[in-house]
């Protein structure tokens, strides 16, 4: 089979992307006027297929991606001197919205191996949380970590062990009414909580000396990660004094579970008086809810359960052509089947707003998702930057030269399902089906929240390598290109690069990737980023320093 070497993604595109290191003089088939390339063009960059005059409109994917600043002759590159940036403008004018379902049958009787929760959440991990609502206590957040991570074969040993050791004895005794030996390391083999993943440990810069937009919406993103179904508890700390008072968080619990129906230990250390008795009780506590934690064991669960997060960074010219659409293709099939997928980066979805429009199920979640739009922009403006700004510098290096461009390729994580909800930063998943979900582009800012909406298993695709991880939900990372997964292989969990070969196809691809996510979901496998535990977790600061 002869490789493809360029492709137009659209009827009304009127520039073509090189697949394949193309030479100048290279042939263009055309049906009314085959013409050769002006000069090369490089693997992932686009190239004009009619002459452009300065100002005319670049259309790529159907959609305009920038305007031309200079002439560019039909058959030449196009750089970033020579387009700028440029997107369609929208507007509410709703319309009924016609999907055709993939077909799923062989999904329907499916499961996955999960945590199920009393709320009727279900879990692909089952973890115990560490977090401080302000960073003064994020020292004793780490004393925490010292002294459990070793000892339960989470991590390394230090201060406050010996404790930890105790109460570990204690368990073991009862457990098998025999004296476990006093010994610097436990001797028995394995973890004590086979079926606890790991307690994970949440440090943040936030809670204070911010705006309290900032703290109300760090106590909902916490509130958030408590009540996700892979968490199985919580223990709390809190100076006292803090914006993020333990009341917000509370009330932002409640409203996402009502019947606060998970264990949450709250330690004040204003309250407390010696730091020495606040982390030796938090530490007998968590120790205790460790216990309860494990007797939960994993059941078959169907795959509605799965609340999906769709994240790209460190695209490429091909994110849009190969790894975007499998996972949007994903995002189908689990709308098909009853789940929930988050697609966010709103910074990214610049010059494709109105084709979501459309696809909004009501006139009440497209007036939300302009809202929060606009809101957003103009956010952006007063800090004297704007959407525009988007591409990195290795976007640019690989062909994605203006973010309507980039959002262009960004958006097909969502594939073609109705837009059933619209939430706003650090709102919860409460919708079947896609939902719009606000963050910003960045990698860690997305994944933290796109979690902390409820989100037990996220697709990252990535076409220049990126290490993003999360600390209690795996992170499945496709490279969008073959060359990519055979460098970087120690984070890439499946190459979607056939698909720019020619080898496969955008369905054949989401259904390996759907059978990898119940593969992870169950437990059976660890993606790369959990492995290299890369526990990444920066929560979305709006405000200003105050």
């Amino acid at each position: 089979m002869t490789a493809r070497k360029m492709i137009q993604l659209d009827p009304r595109d009127n520039v073509l992307v090189a697949l394949a290191d193309l030479p100048a003089g290279e042939p263009v088939p055309d049906s009314g006027n085959p013409y050769a390339l002006t000069m090369p063009i490089p693997a992932k960059h686009k190239f004009a297929a009619d002459d452009f005059s300065v100002g005319a409109e670049i259309v790529m994917y159907g959609v305009t991606v920038g305007r031309a600043r200079q002439p560019i002759a039909r058959g030449g590159l196009l750089t970033t001197s020579n387009v700028a940036h440029d997107a369609a403008g929208f507007a509410n004018q709703h319309t009924a919205y016609s999907w055709t379902k993939p077909d799923v049958s062989r999904w329907l009787n499916r499961t996955f191996a999960g945590y199920h929760r009393a709320d009727g959440q279900v879990g692909t991990r089952n973890y115990w949380l560490v977090v401080p609502l302000v960073f003064c206590e994020n020292r004793n957040v780490d004393a925490l970590r010292e002294a459990f991570e070793e000892e339960l074969g989470y991590g390394r040993p230090r201060l406050y062990r010996q404790r930890v050791r105790e109460l570990l004895r204690e368990y073991r005794s009862a457990e098998s009414d025999q004296d476990v030996a006093t010994s610097e390391a436990p001797q028995f083999a394995g973890r004590p909580f086979p079926n606890v993943d790991g307690i994970k440990f949440l440090l943040h810069q936030g809670g204070c000396g911010g705006t309290r937009e900032d703290s109300r919406a760090l106590c909902g993103l916490l509130a958030g990660y408590i009540h996700h179904p892979n968490v199985a508890g919580a223990t709390v700390l809190s100076l006292g004094c803090q914006n993020a008072q333990v009341s917000d968080l509370m009330e932002e619990l409640r409203q996402r579970d009502p019947a606060m129906t998970k264990p949450v230990l709250v330690f004040d250390q204003q309250k407390s008086g010696l730091e020495s008795k606040m982390l030796s009780d938090a530490i007998e506590q968590t120790f205790n809810g460790l216990v309860e934690a494990n007797k939960t064991e994993r059941r078959a669960a169907p795959l509605d359960k799965l609340t999906v997060g769709l994240k790209c960074g460190g695209s490429d010219g091909f994110s849009g052509l190969s790894a975007n659409p499998a996972i949007g293709h994903v995002s189908d099939m689990l709308a098909a089947l009853g789940g929930k997928s988050l697609l966010s980066e709103f910074p990214e979805l610049c010059g494709v707003e109105q084709s979501l429009i459309n696809r909004c199920v009501d006139d009440r979640t497209s007036d939300r998702f302009i809202q929060l739009m606009r809101a957003y922009a103009a956010r952006a403006k007063a800090v004297h930057s704007g959407f525009e700004m988007n591409p990195s510098p290795g976007n640019i290096r690989d062909g994605l030269l203006t973010d309507a461009m980039k959002s262009a390729g960004a958006a097909r994580k969502g594939g073609t399902s109705p837009v059933n909800d619209v939430l706003d930063y650090p709102e919860y998943a409460r919708t079947q089906g896609l939902t719009l979900q606000c963050t910003p582009g960045n990698d860690v800012e997305c994944v933290t929240a796109q979690v902390g909406a409820g989100a037990n298993l996220v697709l990252f695709t990535t076409g220049l390598g990126t290490p993003t991880g999360n600390p209690i939900t795996p992170v499945v990372k496709l490279s969008t290109n073959s060359t990519l997964a055979q460098r970087m292989s120690d984070i890439i969990d499946i190459d979607t690069g056939a698909i720019i070969d020619g080898q496969s196809t955008i369905e054949a691809t989401a259904d390996a990737i759907l059978e990898l996510m119940i593969d992870v979901a169950s437990g059976n496998r660890q993606t790369k980023a959990e492995t290299l535990r890369q526990d990444d977790f920066i929560p979305w600061k709006r405000g200003v320093s105050l």
